[in-house]
């Protein structure tokens, strides 16, 4: 019996022209997808950037299959099970060591609201209720909730919502193709563009910030890289004024950098971080908050009695995905994973820079295993068609890539070898060739 395609509303998708030819996949393991059809499909974005071990690892499933079988769900308030207490002191042990407390979510746009709360909280509890205002940055990813959409840069996913949330001011972005194009690693100039918050304190006052987001590596619009120094003097501006500082590291955690997170790998140390995607390797949706000590200690001691933080979801810390997190941290530590993409950073930013003279690509910027082939916009024609097309092209060869405006950004999966870093280089050389 043919698929009915109609009653499933795809997210972040084109809806009628994916139901007028159907990308499908039926199966996954290691580094591939398979299409029904048989094909194989080479991932070179880790599912979306979430897939960091690799597909269908046995310990992960085996542990998701036994924890169903033992206990399928717990309530989370005002009772819990051990492994979310187990899993907790985990994370911890891969964090900058201030950040000592772990609140659980069940995706990454939940983690940035509970993050921005969390900051809101703090303030309040520290008897600071007027720092209300919250900052983000132009071409930021928060996610897609209110708190999320509103602090996030994005323009189209903004502008069908109304506006969000008031008390929202943005950074400007530190995308800048004159002086940085062609980068390889960090780029060597816009540190100073962090000074922009210098400017938002002038018009707002330090007083009324509660606090800034901003991903430490961009990655939904396009993989931007953060200038030398940048990170650094935007932690140096927050703690002079008293402003938190959260980093989103739902898409650089767990070793996507070469290190377990951003903060290590940029050692720059925020007061709240976010994270989701390769907490379960993308077995089980699970995110959640790291936070600092004194955050943390903040609001708790602020209610002696009774709720400290009215927050939280039905599914935070569920069983299923503790498990899964568990089985994930297992494999990523007894595989050296958190580690790998520093050893094989060469070789991918090496294939990626070899595309530098093809047809339209005007940067390639590359850190870890991220990468990011931007083109020339094709003239008269939608934003994005020249990546989108590119993006067939690779599926019909057998690869799998993401696209976000004129970028094709890439995010394999950590277990990535060099011979499949040699094919992606091929298929993408192919693909690029063929653009008018």
């Amino acid at each position: 019996m043919p698929l009915n395609l109609d009653a499933y509303w795809m997210p972040f998708t084109s809806n009628q022209a994916f139901k007028r030819s159907p990308r499908m996949l039926e199966r996954a393991e290691g580094m591939h997808y398979w299409t029904p059809e048989g094909r194989r499909i080479l991932d070179g974005t880790a599912g979306l950037w979430c897939v960091n071990a690799g597909h269908a690892r046995p310990r992960i499933t085996q542990a998701i299959a036994a924890q169903a079988a033992k206990m399928d769900y717990a309530p989370p308030f005002q009772m819990a099970h051990a492994d979310a207490f187990r899993l907790a002191e985990r994370l911890t042990q891969h964090l900058p060591p201030t950040l000592k407390h772990v609140f659980f979510t069940t995706s990454g746009s939940e983690a940035v609201e509970s993050a921005l709360k969390i900051a809101l909280a703090y303030h309040r509890a520290n008897g600071e209720a007027h720092r209300t205002r919250l900052i983000g940055r132009e071409r930021g990813y928060h996610g897609v909730n209110f708190g999320g959409t509103a602090v996030g840069g994005m323009g189209p996913n903004r502008k069908w919502f109304g506006s969000q949330m008031a008390g929202v001011d943005h950074l400007r972005h530190t995308h800048d193709l004159g002086r940085n194009a062609f980068s390889r690693g960090q780029p060597e100039h816009g540190a100073e563009l962090a000074d922009d918050l210098e400017r938002l304190i002038s018009l707002h006052d330090a007083s009324t910030i509660a606090a800034v987001i901003v991903e430490p590596v961009a990655g939904s619009t396009g993989a931007l890289m953060p200038p030398q120094g940048y990170l650094q003097r935007l932690r140096q501006i927050c703690s002079q004024h008293g402003i938190v500082l959260i980093f989103d590291e739902v898409i650089t955690g767990f070793g996507r950098l070469g290190a377990p997170f951003a903060a290590q790998h940029y050692e720059v140390t925020p007061d709240l971080m976010t994270m989701a995607k390769g907490i379960t390797n993308g077995c089980v949706p699970m995110g959640a908050v790291a936070c600092h000590q004194t955050i943390h200690q903040t609001i708790i001691r602020a209610t002696p009695h009774g709720i400290e933080l009215p927050h939280g979801y039905t599914y935070s810390a569920h069983p299923l995905a503790c498990a899964a997190a568990l089985a994930t941290l297992d494999t990523y530590e007894e595989e050296n994973l958190f580690s790998r993409a520093s050893s094989m950073s060469p070789d991918w930013e090496d294939m990626l820079h070899s595309l530098a003279d093809l047809p339209f690509v005007i940067d390639i910027r590359n850190t870890g295993l991220v990468g990011a082939i931007e083109l020339a916009p094709r003239m008269g024609a939608p934003v994005g068609s020249r990546a989108f097309e590119v993006y067939l092209s690779c599926w019909e060869a057998g690869l799998l890539v993401r696209t976000t405006g004129d970028t094709i950004a890439l995010s394999p999966p950590l277990i990535i070898e060099r011979q499949q870093i040699h094919e992606m280089g091929q298929i993408l050389s192919n693909a690029l060739r063929r653009l008018t």
